[in-house]
């Protein structure tokens, strides 16, 4: 089995860890702050690889020493990423791996395929207005979430006749160019996305919901898995769309 080191141990690290075996991976180190452990030689336990869910400000830091201790790392951590080029750099110079993601739902990577498919369809199709928006339980503390401006950055790429997001309430009237995306917060829903193309004859939406955490936990042990047999920086979407098994 794969030695897996965990940084971060709350409800995701605890989720990966229930799933660990069914994947082939042994938990041999959990790194977490409450549990008086840090990364380190000693903490890290011989791991192979580390998967990481922990908070923006200390992303960066927790990438780039799991790669000056040899160990390939996936995070699952958001807000990190204007410091991508230095991890790419870092990567170059230690012959590190790293995946990274704002989503790794298997199905939400599969969405955003999906996503970028329709607008490229009704691209050429003026009638129909795009929209966006999302909804999750009341303790995410980003939003709008990462997965949310992926969505975004995806239609602005597709669709000529969009030049922004504007992903506040607005109080005018929208403007031709502008996607507007909407965030909800409340409950306990674990993720919800929808986009739409309405016109004054029909409406089309497209709707991802996630039903639990497993998914996340699942995309971040299949990542795992396939960054065993690579060197360098991927985001998580690469993993998605190489379509092999691992």
């Amino acid at each position: 089995m794969i030695k897996l080191a965990l940084i971060g141990y709350g409800q995701m690290g605890r989720m990966i860890e229930s799933m660990a075996a069914d994947h082939g991976f042994e938990v041999v180190s959990r790194i977490d702050p409450q549990l008086g452990t840090s990364i380190c030689r000693e903490d890290i336990k011989g791991a192979e690889i580390a998967i990481e869910f922990t908070q923006p400000g200390s992303a960066y830091a927790n990438i780039c020493r799991c790669m000056e201790l040899g160990v390939k790392v996936v995070s699952g951590t958001t807000g990190w990423q204007e410091q991508l080029e230095a991890v790419k750099e870092l990567a170059g110079q230690l012959n590190g791996s790293v995946v990274y993601g704002s989503n790794f739902s298997i199905g939400m990577n599969l969405f955003y395929e999906i996503v970028r498919q329709a607008a490229q369809i009704m691209k050429d199709y003026a009638d129909y207005d795009v929209y966006g928006y999302e909804l999750h339980h009341r303790y995410k503390k980003d939003s709008p979430s990462g997965t949310a401006r992926n969505l975004a950055a995806i239609l602005l790429e597709e669709l000529p006749a969009k030049n922004k997001v504007i992903f506040e309430s607005l109080q005018r009237v929208k403007a031709e160019d502008e996607l507007q995306f909407a965030s909800v917060r409340g409950g306990e829903i674990p993720g919800e996305h929808r986009i739409g193309f309405d016109s004054v004859y029909d409406s089309i939406e497209l709707r991802h919901t996630a039903r639990n955490r497993k998914g996340l936990a699942a995309g971040a042990l299949l990542a795992a898995s396939w960054l065993m047999q690579r060197e360098g920086v991927f985001e998580f979407g690469e993993v998605i769309r190489s379509g092999e098994e691992v």
